[in-house]
């Protein structure tokens, strides 16, 4: 994304999320507890307006993405979104499903590693929102459901159907996004959709030891792999080996690996820049 932004002040109140920010260390936490963080229309706007805003500023080096309560996120709001979507024309709907999609690839093309710290229910659009972050941390609770299906749509729903081959392959996707059960975390690390298991309690502490090892760690280094890993995700090896070159030079000129190399001399812990 961009840094470079226009006459739009910076955004100080999200009315529909939660957000700390300490040190390059963003917070960002669904905050419906009693819906179980079901997902509005303004709730999807705020996340996509945050992310870029965020991109923009350069000062988030990586970001926890949590829920308030009992879970992570039940997905969209019944009540409040398919009941509206069924008064929609096409014209609109397209405008809500480009949106929801919008979200998604703000979180895969944000300069900064971006972490779900799932616990409890992570359904729907809540389960395609940790699926788009780089890392998933999750409870022993964390329950993941694909549930587009169930309700009569497109199991490819906000990016879905392009990402989760990606990380579990073919096989375990077409179950997860055709059947729609839910997939509970044992199964989930086992089928590598989960970064990490952790103890009864500890995902958020974990979530945070995590981004704080990234955000003190060289910022242009991580921005530069995670976009590498997008984009190459369709790229023949030719091209691809091509890209890692051009970016390996640009990096070679850059402050972090002379600091590298001047730590190692001087035998002490380089002091990242992010330049």
């Amino acid at each position: 994304m961009s840094p470079f932004s226009g006459s739009a002040l910076r955004t100080e109140k999200w009315r529909h999320l939660r957000v700390d920010i300490d040190d390059g260390v963003a917070t960002l936490t669904l905050a419906r507890p009693d819906k179980l963080n079901a997902l509005t229309f303004g709730a999807y706007a705020d996340l996509r307006d945050l992310l870029a805003e965020l991109s923009r500023e350069r000062a988030v080096r990586a970001l926890v993405l949590g829920g308030e309560g009992r879970g992570f996120c039940s997905g969209g709001d019944v009540d409040e979104i398919i009941g509206a979507t069924l008064a929609m024309d096409t014209a609109q709907l397209l405008d809500f499903n480009r949106m929801t999609g919008q979200v998604v690839r703000a979180i895969r093309e944000c300069p900064f590693p971006v972490i779900a710290a799932v616990h409890g229910v992570a359904a729907g659009a809540g389960a395609v929102l940790a699926l788009a972050a780089d890392f998933r941390i999750a409870d022993p609770s964390a329950r993941f459901a694909f549930l587009f299906t169930r309700v009569g749509l497109s199991g490819g729903d906000m990016g879905a159907a392009y990402l989760l081959p990606r990380v579990v392959g073919l096989g375990h996707a077409t179950r997860l996004l055709m059947l729609g059960e839910p997939v509970r975390a044992p199964e989930a690390e086992r089928i590598g959709l989960i970064s990490e298991l952790t103890e009864e309690g500890d995902v958020a502490a974990r979530a945070a030891e995590l981004a704080r090892r990234l955000a003190d760690g060289p910022a242009l280094a991580h921005a530069q792999t995670k976009a590498l890993l997008t984009a190459e995700l369709d790229m023949p090896l030719a091209a691809s080996v091509e890209l890692d070159a051009a970016t390996q030079a640009l990096l070679m000129n850059g402050e972090d690996y002379a600091e590298f190399h001047a730590a190692f001399k001087e035998k002490r812990a380089p002091q990242w820049r992010g330049r």
